[in-house]
């Protein structure tokens, strides 16, 4: 079987749609026709080699569509099923056994290299392989190879075209507030950042019941979409001297909750001062390979602060998945206020207006 795929080679930063062959199926495998990709930062980070990873290889991580064919012991889904696709985790280690599968301790090797664990990939190219597993589906393409453990399936009415980015981005930012941070109803929560990660978070905390919700954020546009999201204030870093007085300003002696977005140390620090009595904050951005941050000792213990990193939203995808869908048809989760479709010919595009911030959660729609 032969189908478009967006292929990204060694010395090019742009990806070409090719045609790529499937070599296999294996017994845990899983093939979906997809409806549509979202775009996220780690694509980026990949295509612009701050994660090296083997090429040639397939990036996309937000794929959702119809399952095609299956392999033979996969028992969740069956064919014709709807499925968002989502992080890979392994099953069996002490994390996953836990449910905490965003844990898993084998996460890089099994979504970040673009191969299956023994190094091979079910996709090629006259007899060469292409990398077709990256976080276990590869899905700027017109098909998914995925496993039966990271495809998620969903409800018959589900609007596949607007739902791959729940199985990352999404449910990163909202996850960070309903499951790791469990916001309480009637607290004030801060987001510094906001791009899709963050407005999904601000999205959860009006779910959560927050009722001081502030949106960091330099861009005016994004600043106008997080009021109309849900977000009761805004502030822009950039015109603001300093940015700990203002949140503490707003919120009557600082925030019992934030999450930070922005991949800025700085930030993070500033965010960190911006925290009440026995404030969390929660980290959730990608701050480089080798980034470090100073806290003050005094304020851990004098305020009973907390500072955590949080993978995935701590999401348990199989169950964290279809509530956000079901929030999002009952009208408590706006998610389409946030997304640009873009056609498969224009796949290179939608990574420059996401690295750009022209788009804050681009989603491109696969052709068949």
């Amino acid at each position: 079987m032969q189908y478009k795929a967006a292929v990204l080679r060694e010395g090019s930063p742009r990806m070409e749609i090719e045609d790529v062959t499937l070599r296999d199926l294996r017994p845990d495998e899983v093939l979906v026709r997809l409806a549509a990709t979202g775009v996220c930062h780690s694509d980026i980070a990949v295509r612009d080699a701050v994660f090296p990873v083997p090429r040639p290889i397939i990036l996309g991580h937000e794929g959702a569509g119809h399952v095609e064919r299956v392999g033979a012991a996969v028992k969740k889904v069956a064919p014709g099923d709807r499925v968002v696709l989502t992080y890979l985790a392994c099953g069996v280690c002490p994390t996953c056994l836990a449910s905490e599968p965003a844990y898993c301790r084998d996460f890089g090797g099994r979504n970040i290299t673009g191969l299956r664990l023994d190094g091979s990939s079910a996709l090629e190219q006259n007899g060469v392989a292409v990398g077709g597993h990256f976080f276990g589906q590869s899905s700027f393409a017109a098909y998914s190879v995925a496993n039966e453990r990271n495809a998620v399936k969903v409800r018959s009415d589900a609007p596949l075209e607007l739902l791959g980015p729940l199985g990352c981005g999404v449910q990163t930012g909202a996850g960070a507030v309903m499951n790791a941070l469990q916001a309480k109803a009637g607290s004030s929560l801060v987001v510094s950042g906001g791009g899709g990660v963050g407005l999904s978070a601000a999205m959860a905390a009006v779910v959560q019941g927050c009722t001081k919700i502030i949106v960091v954020e330099p861009n005016a546009g994004r600043r106008k979409i997080a009021l109309q999201i849900g977000a009761t204030d805004v502030i822009d870093p950039s015109s603001t001297k300093d940015l700990p007085a203002a949140i503490i300003e707003l919120t009557g002696g600082g925030a019992d909750y934030a999450v930070e977005t922005s991949g800025k140390t700085a930030v993070a620090q500033q965010i960190f001062s911006s925290l009440a009595v026995r404030g969390e904050l929660a980290l959730i951005a990608f701050y480089g390979l080798t980034a470090t941050a100073s806290f003050g000792l005094l304020d851990f213990i004098g305020k009973g602060l907390k500072v955590r990193g949080v993978t995935e939203g701590d999401s348990r995808p199989e169950e964290f998945i279809p509530r956000l869908l079901d929030l999002h048809m009952d009208g408590k989760f706006p998610l389409d206020r946030l997304v640009k479709y873009y056609e498969f010919a224009a796949i290179n595009e939608a990574l420059e207006d996401q690295e750009s911030g022209a788009t804050i959660k681009p989603i491109v729609r696969m052709t068949h």
